[in-house]
């Protein structure tokens, strides 16, 4: 699920292909792409609390880790202050997801579980 105004974000920053040069930004645009194929897209009012988009500050839980993260553009991605693009390999995994949801996702690593534990809106 997306909200309209940050799906036509996204598609716009795809075409602008810039983040294409690098392999995992590729990877992921690619990857992204096809997610977008079946996204349900809704205006900013049918947008469920719970669902992780641009800004959301994200709980999540791996097998190896629990830890909070924001999801960001790619021009303000900054590990150090756990803001993470979501053009990134777990940016993409949780984008759209919401709390509760279980996922599994292929990163350059190998393939990870992943529970989000909570989401909060940021503004």
């Amino acid at each position: 699920m997306i909200e309209k105004k940050e799906f036509d974000l996204i598609k716009r920053i795809i075409s602008l292909g810039r983040y294409q040069q690098d392999d995992t930004y590729r990877t992921s645009i690619s990857k992204l792409k096809e997610e977008l194929t079946k996204a349900k897209v809704v205006k900013e009012k049918d947008m469920p609390e719970d669902v992780i988009r641009f800004n959301s500050l994200v709980t999540i839980k791996t097998p190896s880790l629990e830890k909070t993260y924001q999801l960001v553009t790619p021009e303000h991605g900054d590990l150090k202050n756990n803001k993470i693009s979501f053009l990134a390999p777990m940016g993409l995994a949780l984008f759209g997801y919401a709390k509760d949801d279980e996922i599994t996702w292929h990163f350059p690593s190998g393939e990870s579980a992943i529970k989000i534990i909570d989401v909060k809106q940021t503004t």
